[in-house]
């Protein structure tokens, strides 16, 4: 069962700003693309259920989980679709986006780690012996 590592109430309480109606959703979703692209790469102590076992970890993945859907909101790309293509043509409608002019498409945000998430699992207060950044270690 894949783990959510926010509440609505924290997303409220980290954007300052009512929670949308598909916040649950949204967060299921940053927790499961967080998992697999950064949490799974990092050394810290789990609880039982496979969450972090102590607060500031855990309070850091619940910011970084809600920096990336604010992000995911604010960029308004959230599957990594909008940097594909630079521009289309079809019959007499011609579309431009915001991906390479080549048309082989560019980096895409969607699937990006947003900085902000980066940033919350920086925190001066995860130290070395509560959380390491990037360190898988094998038993």
């Amino acid at each position: 069962m894949a783990r959510i590592y926010a509440t609505s109430a924290q997303y409220a309480m980290y954007t300052g700003q009512a929670s949308p109606a598909d916040v649950e959703a949204r967060l299921g979703r940053a927790s499961r693309f967080l998992d697999s692209e950064v949490f799974r790469l990092c050394w810290y102590e789990v609880d039982g259920d496979g969450y972090p076992a102590n607060t500031l970890v855990s309070d850091a993945f619940a910011d970084a989980v809600c920096a990336q859907v604010q992000w995911w909101a604010e960029t308004g790309d959230e599957l990594g679709t909008a940097g594909q293509w630079g521009s289309v043509k079809i019959g007499s409608v011609s579309l431009s986006g915001p991906g390479s002019s080549s048309g082989s498409g560019g980096a895409s945000t969607g699937r990006t780690v947003a900085e902000a998430a980066l940033e919350a699992l920086r925190t001066p207060d995860l130290t070395a012996d509560l959380f390491r950044l990037g360190e898988v270690v094998q038993c």
